[in-house]
């Protein structure tokens, strides 16, 4: 069974997660330091798009950022794009002028990793709608930024700092069912920064299935 890991900032090496008809008990996996912290400059990187784009971080300045690490085969993945959440968060995000950026990290042959034309179908299918998917098979990005779960959510505020770091929402499950009386952290933490306010819940615990690294990156 893929097991849930939570976010570095808020668990210690080991943690016990209520699941699906019991509780699992799972290790972190080793990750080298990640340069990503609540109210500094966002590590910026630059990264391959889905349609053969360069896309630099630096280049986005000025607009609020949110970075989605994802997985589509993934059970919590899946469980918000299933019940459209996701896809309605990136939307009202695109609204608002917030660029929303998937970020695919998982190495060659192992779970998650896609190229980018069928990243940008598999979107299409799910009705997602992100600024732009961004191919990181190298799993530099991920590591510069501590992403240890999918989905893991960062949001960057205007002046390039990061804002919010972890989980989408409050109720670490695969159930659809949940999403409806959990707090949507990420839509909560653009809510605050849309009115000029600092964030009011700046980490969660990040839930999911674990990144799946290249072994030498």
């Amino acid at each position: 069974m893929l097991k849930p890991v939570l976010h570095p900032h808020f668990a210690a090496r080991r943690f016990v997660l209520h699941l699906i008809g019991g509780s699992a008990l799972a290790a972190l996996p080793a990750l080298a330091a990640a340069t990503a912290s609540i109210g500094q400059p966002a590590p910026d990187f630059s990264a391959s798009t889905a349609e053969g784009r360069t896309l630099e971080l630096k280049s986005l300045r000025g607009k609020t950022v949110v970075l989605e690490w994802t997985n589509h085969d993934c059970p919590y993945v899946k469980k918000h794009y299933r019940s459209g959440n996701i896809p309605q968060q990136q939307q009202e995000a695109a609204a608002q002028g917030v660029v929303w950026l998937q970020i695919i990290s998982s190495a060659p042959g192992t779970q998650g990793h896609v190229d980018g034309a069928t990243a940008l179908r598999l979107n299409t299918e799910r009705s997602a709608k992100p600024a732009a998917v961004l191919l990181d098979p190298s799993g530099q990005i991920g590591r510069l930024y501590g992403a240890r779960t999918t989905p893991h959510l960062y949001v960057i505020a205007p002046d390039g700092r990061l804002a919010y770091a972890g989980g989408i929402d409050s109720i670490p499950s695969a159930r659809d069912e949940d999403i409806a009386r959990a707090d949507q952290f990420v839509r909560l933490a653009l809510a605050d920064l849309r009115a000029g306010k600092p964030v009011g819940r700046s980490s969660s615990q990040a839930y999911g299935c674990s990144i799946k690294y290249a072994s030498n990156s």
